[in-house]
Order: C-alpha cells, then structure tokens, then sequence
C-alpha cells in the first residue's frame, strides 16, 4: 500500500523522501488547489522529479483545479512540460483539464483528484472510462463504502488517512467564492468554515470546524480492502509536520502495524484541532468530531528533532548489487543493478601481477560496499577475483563512483511520451434566442397552480419529493417536469434511488438532471433520453461542455463561479443555463449539524447558521439526512436581465428554495417582467467579479 505524502516546498519534499515517503505530490505552475503554498519553479520542479526518482520515490502533479477557456493551454503546457520532465500522474478535478490532457499527453497516468467528488462505485467506473487511473475517494465515506468500492473497482483506489477535514464534500464547496470571492475550486479557499457560526443571535461556536482525520489504527484493515494508497494531508504545513507524519505512518507500513499509542501523541502535538477523528469512517458522527486549533504555537523541540532526519544527511533507500570481474589481461569490470532491473556497468585499469599482496574478493566486496553518503545501499555484492592479481583501491573506488552515476542516469532518466498540440476543436455558436425560463423546488408545496400558470419551460423537483407525492406528474403533466437527482449518494442508497427512477420513469417523465457523473449509466439504463447537468458538475469551460456532449447530455448548468462574459464565450457544445436566481448552495455535508445541535433528527425549516456580521444562512435538509448549508442573500437579477439575455444561454432556472408559494409565484412574474417584486437584500452572486 503506498504511502502518498505532501510536499509545498522543496524542503518538504526532502522530508517527505527521506522518512520513507513512496510517492509525493505536489503543485506547479498556477493551477492546484493549493496555490497558496510555495509554488515550484520549473527548474525546482525538475529537481524534485529527479531527487525522488533517483530515491525510488513517485512524484504526482497536482492540476486540480477548475480551468477557465483562457487559461486552458496554459494548463496542457504545465501538464505537457510536467510529462516531459517525468512526472508519474496528474490529479485533476476538471472535466476540460482532463479531456485536454487526454489528448495532450495521451501517454501520462490521470488521476481522479478528491475534488471530482467520487463517492461512490458507479462515480469510480466512470472515471476509469473517462481515462483515469486511480480516484481518491470523498473523505466523507465509510469503512463499508470503502470496502466496497474497493472489492469492485476497475482501477486503484486511494485513500485520505491523515490530516485536515473539510465540512463540505470536496468539490461541492462554494462558501469561500461566494462570501469571499476565493474559491476552494480554484486553490484559494479562505477556510470561512473555521470562523465562528452561532444558531442564535449570536456566533459563538464553530459547528462548521471538524477536527483533522487520523486513520492511525486502521491501517491494516486499508490494506486489506486493497486500498492502492493512503494519502496525507499538508502542502501549506511545515517540513517539519511533513517529516514527523510521514516517518511515523512510513515506519508503522514499513513493520506491518498500526503506529503506537506514543507515536499518535507525537501526530497529535505536530498538529491537531482538540485531537483527531476517524467518525467518518467510523460511520459514528457526532459532536466530537468537532474542534478547532488551540493556539498557533508549533512545538520546537519535536520540529528541531525532525530537520534532523533530512537536513545534512542521506539515507541509503536504493537497494543495489554490485557485480566485479577482476581477471589477468582484461580491465576490471564493476557493474550495479538496481531492484527494478536497470544495470550500469563501467571498465577500469587493467589489474597486474601481485608482487606482494594479491587482491582478495574480500577487499572487493569491502570496498564496493562503501555507498555512503549517496542514495543507494549495498545489499550485496558478487564478485570474481582471480589469483595473483593486484589493483589500486582506489580504483576500485573510481568505478564504484562512476557504476552509481551511471545508475543515477538511468533512473532519473525521463519516459518516453508523447506530446501533442492543443487544439481547442470545432466552435459552436452562440444561440440567438432568448433564454427559456426553468424553475427548480425543494418541495412539492411550492408548486401552485399559479406557478404553473406562468408556463416554465421546466420544473425540476427532488427525485425523493417526485417518488413521495406521484400526483405532481398528472398536475404538471410528464413533458415539463424533470427529477433532480442527489449530488451525494453512497451505495447503500442506490437500490432506493434505482427504485424512485423506475417509478417517475413509469409515470412518463424522460428527462433527469443530474449533479453527479456516478448517474449517467443508471439514467440510461432505466431509459431516460435526456440528460441535462446539474452545477454540480462543476462545468466551467468549453472542454467540460465538449465532454458532456460525449457522455450524452442534452444541456449542462454552468458554474455560478464564472463571469457572465466567461459565460458568453463558452462554446456552446451542449445547451447551457444559468442560475439567474436562489439562495446559492454553499455547502453538501455528510455530519448533520442539525442533529449535532439538537442531538435528535430535526428537519423543520427555519434553521440558520448565524455568522459574526450577522448574516443568517439557511440549513436545510439534503438526500440521505445530509445538509445543505444555502446562501445568506438570495441571487437576484431580474433588473440585469438585458446582461444576461445576451450571452447565449438556452435556459435561466429560478431556484426555489426556502420562499413559500407566494412567493415564488411573484419572483417568477418578476422574471417574466410582470410586476416590480424585489428581494430586500440580494447578492449579483460572482457573476460580475473576478474570482480568485
């Protein structure tokens, strides 16, 4: 099981290797989701590629962030010049990013970075068809959900085991850009979650700070599910961090146990936020998953203690042999081959005659095994000294330094690839039409016969809120009404969520959105014939529009995080919409914070999250008792409408969340331009500002 460590600088990458560290991953250039950790240059990233493949050790290029049209062929450019440089694996989030790269560098390993929001085994069987290699799992899933991915997935499966917990499932978090205009999807989260939120009229407490993850203990049961990799977290903590975390999670694989009760102090006094949890994996969530940092204060004397274990010195982590032939009248031949197979051979002198002392294959051994002070370590050496003859030792040790340089050639030496041009493909124009007008529900109950007066061209419903009261279907008729699908649904949820589709599928109803690839097979399947995008899908270029059309979608939604005029340029590969009004999903979260609160289940309406301005956000009850943690002031661009109208759009939603009937029916005549409604407070979302 590989042992996936962090590394923001190039000091951490040395603590990384040299405390036993079998891959390391890290960002270059501008697009990672770290971007505020010490960026490499190329001429650093080139040095750490090398530095670890002369140490055996796997290098993965983080790239997963959302990608604009602009931006894009710098994106394949890093990518290209990473392949080139010997990179093992690209991680991505992006639907573009990965459609791009697959054409780019066809060659380089894609894998499915935790930000792709993969939680489930249809969500891992369509990444694999979609190219990808490995897909790091959501956080959020349990030891059973693990398991089971793991006994079925077509490729490996890796797997968070240390380090920071987002409340949001990662990908789906939009609290940063919307309130602050840093975006965790483009590598910039601000971390608002770890600020103090009340349910009063007052913000005193942190219900939306969980403590870091520790699987420390669990290692063993990882490996036997057939994790491929468990990952630690950390590229914006210290070298030091890095060094403590990984030599005690690389020792305890290393000896085949789970790290001992004093070394899960010293992971605790490295960092934490009151302790750790593992109540995810546990599937035992509660309040004491719960906790924030206690003080900033790094503890010195075990930090001074880790440079230790690779500042000034080298440990010896390449197995080799060493071969020698030391015959009369030929040079001296040394030869090294490493675990992998890779062979490097040099010639010395010719040996002479002994007068005195003859060489021994003793001495030969001896000296050939002197590898200290480099990578390698001498595991054994074969050699064959004929009678009688004499050669200088330091020939001996000339050859051996020469055999070893050559070595270090061989595996540092890039692969072979190949690299392609971008080439962005066909362009598809603009629609000139106006936008139609689509309405989403969180209830049945918002629904009115004055709603629907008002002819929406669609009406998305909750799949579970459509299975519960049938009688939508007759009242709208099947043509309009469409089931919005889960963005989060586990496994042990999929034969329920199978049984509703089944059951609008047989009142009529074709068409399905959805926010969550792991979908598309099941859809099809049952025999829906339109699939249309939800923004979950996060798509936010053209690349990602071109990549739904491949997959069979009829429309997507485009990211609320992009500009209107991003918007606007898109090629339209597929129809596109745009949420032009609602309360902005800011967060999907798996713990249930109003449980947390009331310690029972409780989902009447009226429950918000209280910030330190005042600002109240909505809570709100998500598919499989999840939250959804909505936006303090509603979208509103009813007056902005000649803005918007403009830029190619095949449909607007009004999303309906927390407003009663009346109320929705009133927005809805606003958007229609009948009336003057207006929100008291409203936010223009992101759509006219630069998101970082």
């Amino acid at each position: 099981m590989e042992l996936l460590a962090p590394a923001g600088s190039m000091e951490a990458v040395t603590a990384a290797v040299q405390n036993g560290a079998d891959a390391i991953y890290l960002g270059y250039g501008a697009f990672h989701a770290r971007r505020n950790a010490k960026n490499f240059s190329e001429e650093e990233f080139a040095a750490a590629v090398s530095y670890c493949h002369l140490r055996g050790v796997r290098v993965y290029l983080t790239l997963n962030t959302l990608l604009t049209d602009r931006e894009l062929p710098a994106g394949a450019e890093c990518a290209a010049r990473a392949s080139d440089l010997g990179v093992d694996a690209v991680l991505v989030q992006d639907l573009g990013v990965a459609r791009v790269l697959r054409q780019v560098t066809p060659d380089l390993p894609l894998h499915a970075s935790t930000q792709m929001t993969i939680h489930n085994l249809e969500g891992v069987r369509q990444a694999a068809d979609l190219g990808m290699t490995r897909v790091v799992l959501s956080r959020e899933l349990s030891r059973d959900q693990i398991a089971h991915i793991c006994a079925h997935s077509p490729i490996e499966i890796e797997v968070f085991a240390h380090g920071a917990l987002c409340m949001c499932y990662s990908g789906q978090c939009f609290l940063s850009s919307v309130i602050g205009g840093r975006s965790g999807n483009r590598g910039l989260c601000a971390q608002p979650c770890r600020l103090p939120y009340g349910w009063g009229d007052k913000a005193d407490g942190h219900p939306l700070s969980l403590k870091d993850l520790s699987l420390a203990g669990r290692l063993g049961e990882l490996r036997e599910m057939g994790v491929a990799c468990v990952k630690l977290e950390g590229r914006m903590k210290r070298p030091e961090y890095v060094a403590v975390v990984t030599g005690i999670y690389a020792k305890a694989l290393r000896e085949g146990r789970e790290p001992s009760e004093e070394e899960r102090d010293l992971l605790a006094l490295a960092f934490s936020r009151q302790g750790f949890t593992s109540g995810y994996y546990e599937d035992a969530q509660g309040l004491e998953m719960f906790g924030v940092r206690e003080g900033d204060r790094d503890p010195e004397a075990l930090f001074a203690q880790a440079r230790t274990t690779y500042q000034g010195q080298e440990q010896p982590l390449v197995p080799v042999t060493f071969y020698a032939m030391i015959r009369p009248g030929e040079p001296a031949q040394v030869g090294v081959k490493d675990t992998a197979g890779r062979v490097s051979t040099v010639e010395g002198p010719v040996p002479e005659q002994a007068r005195t002392r003859a060489l021994t294959q003793e001495q030969v051994s001896q000296q050939l095994a002197k590898t200290g002070g480099t990578p390698y370590r001498c595991e054994g050496v074969r050699a064959l000294v004929e009678e009688d003859l004499s050669l200088p030792l330091s020939a001996l040790n000339g050859m051996r330094r020469q055999a070893l340089e050559s070595l270090t050639a061989l595996r540092t030496l890039p692969p072979v690839r190949h690299i392609r041009p971008y080439h962005p493909g066909v362009r598809y124009e603009n629609p000139k039409e106006p936008p139609q007008l689509t309405l989403s529900v969180r209830s049945a109950g918002q629904i009115s016969p004055a709603l629907l007066a008002l002819s929406p061209a669609l009406i998305y419903v909750p799949l579970e809120e459509l299975a519960a009261y049938p009688e939508l279907v007759e009242l709208t008729g099947p043509g309009p009404i469409v089931p919005v699908l889960p963005r989060i649904v586990w496994d042990r949820e999929w034969e329920k969520l199978a049984e509703d589709l089944a059951q609008v599928r047989d009142r009529g109803v074709t068409q399905v959105l959805l926010g969550s690839l792991s979908q598309i097979a099941l859809c099809k399947k049952l025999g829906f014939s339109t699939l249309r995008g939800d923004f979950g899908l996060e798509i936010f270029n053209t690349q990602g529009l071109k990549t739904l059309r491949h997959l069979g979608f009829a429309s997507a939604t485009a990211s609320f995080e992009l500009k209107l005029a991003q918007v606007r340029d898109l090629s339209k590969a597929v129809a596109v919409e745009l949420i032009t009004y609602g309360r902005l999903p800011l967060m999907i979260m798996e713990s249930c914070i109003v449980k947390q609160r009331t310690g029972a289940c409780s989902c009447q309406e009226g429950q918000s999250l209280i910030d330190r301005k005042g600002l109240r956000f909505p809570v709100v009850r998500a598919s499989g008792c999840r939250n959804e943690l909505l936006n303090a002031q509603p979208l509103f661009l009813a007056d902005r409408q000649a803005d918007y109208r403009r830029i190619g759009l095949w449909a607007q939603r009004l999303m309906f969340t927390v407003e009663d009937p009346e109320t929705c029916v009133r927005i809805t005549e606003r958007y229609l331009n009948r009336g003057n409604w207006a929100p008291e407070t409203y936010t223009r979302g992101l759509y006219y500002r630069d998101v970082e």
